[in-house]
């Protein structure tokens, strides 16, 4: 049995702890315990859910007005683990500068980030999205149609990167991909990057951003890129998606080629 005055002793601890680390506690309530307790309620995923938000509460063709609803429904109801409007509007100045033709974009999830760079694409470009959860890429696919793309502008790829990036010259005819946006599993970044280089599609200039190298964090990706020697990068400092205080980065890369 555990004595009052040892358990007082720790209550300043334990109060110390609980502020200093108040944001993960937040993120925990919001990301896990209301998303296992709605999907009890409900019987919906949380991806369902939320696209059943956006479809009420969105203008059907308005791709800003889709982003905004997803804004608000991830800020105020549910957390879902977009890029958001902070970093987006990081990934939209960079895809405005690139302009880029061909995009290849590693996890859809539900469509967000899809059509984030779709609606910032120049006029004749395509968008290649692989999502390997055939649940999200059915939400992702209606996200995307709701925005007003068609197939022509935004191909969705339903299956794992590691299976789709070997196959995107001789199953899709491509020759050289311009940009790259990463938001899948963090651990598939390095490997996933390193067959991109292998596979001859990134030419010099090509563009590379990958989301959440912080938090979570992909901290084998950072070290690749460092030792690797082919790239130009940073890290462009944010704080996580509809999120206060909790410390997180998205890295830019410009492919240099093997000098």
């Amino acid at each position: 049995m555990v004595s009052p005055a040892i358990a007082l002793a720790f209550i300043p601890l334990v109060l110390t702890l609980l502020i200093k680390y108040r944001y993960y506690f937040v993120l925990l309530y919001r990301a896990v315990l209301v998303r296992i307790w709605k999907d009890c309620v409900t019987g919906l995923s949380r991806e369902e859910r939320a696209y059943q938000y956006v479809l009420t509460h969105a203008i059907p063709g308005d791709p800003d007005s889709i982003l905004d609803a997803f804004d608000i429904w991830c800020s105020k109801v549910e957390f879902i683990s977009n890029i958001g409007p902070k970093k987006g509007k990081i990934l939209d100045r960079l895809l405005m500068e690139q302009s880029p033709l061909t995009v290849l974009e590693l996890g859809a999830h539900c469509g967000y980030s899809t059509v984030r760079i779709a609606r910032a694409l120049p006029l004749g470009a395509r968008l290649y999205s692989v999502e390997m959860d055939q649940r999200n890429a059915a939400i992702a696919e209606k996200i995307i149609r709701l925005a007003g793309f068609d197939d022509d502008t935004v191909e969705l790829i339903v299956s794992p990167s590691d299976e789709v990036i070997p196959q995107l010259r001789s199953n899709y005819g491509l020759e050289k991909l311009d940009f790259v946006f990463m938001d899948h599993w963090k651990k598939c970044y390095a490997p996933d990057l390193q067959m991109l280089e292998g596979s001859g599609l990134l030419g010099k200039g090509s563009m590379i951003v990958a989301d959440n190298v912080l938090f979570p964090g992909a901290p084998k990706f950072l070290r690749h890129i460092r030792k690797s020697g082919l790239y130009e990068w940073r890290v462009h400092r944010a704080t996580l998606e509809y999120s206060k205080g909790i410390r997180d980065g998205m890295a830019e890369l410009i492919y240099q080629g093997i000098k």
